[in-house]
């Protein structure tokens, strides 16, 4: 029975180090996109202003 414990208690371990890993990813894609959007637009408006 201890045996039983002691993977779920590993399995809950690992499986919220995977959450943790997946938030952190999704908070990175967020951010990589908002900023790649600010970046074209600036770009667009520089671009618009030498013309």
């Amino acid at each position: 029975m201890s045996n039983l414990i002691l993977f779920i208690n590993s399995f809950l371990s690992y499986l919220l180090v995977m959450a943790v890993i997946v938030v952190l990813a999704g908070i990175g894609i967020f951010m990589g996109i908002k900023m790649r959007k600010r970046s074209n637009q600036k770009s667009e408006a520089e671009a618009e202003a030498q013309r």
